[in-house]
């Protein structure tokens, strides 16, 4: 019906009356269906303002807290021949056994008393540094020998040169009187001839004193000669002096020089013998990397060399150890979009590889079969994958986790953030939001409620 006139005719009509009215009219199954759909609304209506617990999930592998209680290998620290095996795949050995043992392959360690000729050979360097020690000592005596010797030269030179001294002083004097006899006699001589001229004198007084004139005269001469020779020792003696002082210095010098040089020797030899009780320390040491031992206490997982007689490399792997004892910890990867997210502390769910679980990751009370654990470390660099390495252990008060479980496991992680109404959460992810960081909203919150505290405090004051 169009209902173009005002006129209407549908109060006076029953349509019920009509069949066909009766055959289109609905039937009650779409009337429970319509009401279903009004309370399955409202039902979703209510669920949107449930709360919501916002989550990161990530994967991760089970491994030890502690990395001295992870799985390990053990290298060779020399190269080597293998002997003898002592122990077996999945044996459990103690800290200190005995792994495996090598012989020598080295041409330079095959001498079976290398050690004790080594240690032969610095015990002979320390005698040879005694020696030069004692031939040292000696030439030294000798230098003091030398000196003592030089003072007493030249203090007997320096006496000598003391008496030549006085002799020359003598001798000038007897020459000054020889002079002065001579000029007397050459006077007396002169007035005897003058006497003699007169005749007043005879030939033989003038005879007589020239006579004395000749004897005075040769005499001056001999104490010339006598005093010229005295000078001439004093020279010389001055001149042995210098000799034998330039001699014994010469002495000394090369005794000092023999000195130094057992000195220089000694320290050669010094340093051998050092080099020699390194390299015996060296063989002593050497000889304990012929038996592998176990660091801590462990099972043999994997031997990576196998066989007797086979040769192994320095720092070559020989075997791969699992310690007994151990601390479960989680390894996750987290996006760096979401890692100021994480703190430590922050409670993690987990579901690991072969233990069935039934999840709701919003939901987290209503969530059966997972195992949580508390943060304790968050790398500071990131990893080769763009990711970001977070270390997850049990909590106190979380449950254990299963005994079987082994570090090598896969595991699924949840880390838990904040609680958010559910349609806020299904905004978020339309848009591609990420999860909101509540931590200063909660300070903020707990400054205000300290405020709030202390008002009261201070106003009844």
């Amino acid at each position: 019906m169009l209902n173009i006139s005002d006129n209407t005719v549908k109060d006076d009509i029953r349509l019920e009356d009509f069949s066909s009215y009766n055959k289109i009219s609905l039937s009650r199954a779409n009337v429970f269906f319509k009401r279903w759909l009004i309370i399955t609304f409202i039902i979703l209506l209510i669920i949107l303002f449930f709360p919501w617990t916002q989550n990161i999930q990530s994967k991760g592998i089970v491994t030890s807290l502690n990395p001295e209680h992870r799985p390990q290998t053990i290298h060779s620290t020399i190269a080597g021949r293998i002997e003898k095996w002592y122990v077996q795949e999945g044996q459990l050995i103690k800290k200190g056994d005995t792994i495996v043992h090598l012989s020598e392959i080295k041409t330079e360690y095959f001498d079976p008393m290398l050690v004790e000729r080594t240690g032969q050979q610095a015990d002979a360097a320390d005698q040879t540094i005694g020696f030069y020690q004692q031939k040292a000592n000696a030439l030294e005596q000798q230098i003091g020998a030398l000196r003592n010797e030089l003072q007493l030269k030249k203090q007997q030179l320096a006496n000598k040169i003391e008496q030549q001294q006085l002799k020359i002083n003598s001798d000038s004097i007897d020459l000054e009187r020889a002079i002065i006899d001579l000029q007397i006699a050459e006077r007396q001589l002169n007035r005897t001839k003058a006497l003699e001229e007169k005749g007043l004198k005879s030939l033989t007084e003038v005879e007589d004193k020239n006579l004395k004139f000749q004897e005075a005269f040769a005499k001056r001469t001999s104490l010339q000669n006598k005093l010229a020779a005295s000078r001439n020792e004093y020279l010389n003696t001055q001149i042995a002096l210098t000799n034998v002082e330039n001699e014994y210095l010469n002495k000394i010098s090369k005794a000092s020089s023999d000195r130094f040089s057992t000195f220089s020797e000694k320290y050669k030899e010094e340093a051998k013998a050092a080099k020699l009780r390194s390299e015996l320390a060296n063989y002593q040491t050497r000889s304990g990397f012929y038996f592998i031992t176990a660091p801590q206490d462990c099972y043999v997982t994997k031997a990576m060399v196998t066989g007797i007689g086979e040769t192994i490399k320095e720092g070559q792997p020989v075997v791969s150890i699992m310690p007994k004892e151990f601390t479960l910890a989680v390894e996750m990867e987290v996006q760096p979009i979401d890692l100021p997210l994480i703190h430590k502390g922050n409670s993690v769910n987990f579901i690991f590889d072969g233990w069935p679980a039934f999840v709701f990751s919003g939901w987290p009370n209503l969530t059966f079969g997972t195992y949580s654990g508390e943060v304790v470390a968050i790398d500071n660099e990131i990893s080769q994958n763009n990711t970001y390495r977070v270390l997850v252990r049990k909590g106190p008060n979380d449950k254990d986790w299963p005994d079987a479980l082994r570090v090598g496991s896969g595991a699924k992680c949840i880390a838990l953030l904040e609680d958010v109404p559910v349609w806020y959460e299904l905004w978020r992810k339309l848009n591609g939001f990420p999860p909101e960081f509540y931590n200063g909203t909660k300070m903020e919150k707990e400054e205000s409620k300290q405020i709030e505290n202390k008002a009261p405090i201070k106003s009844a004051k």
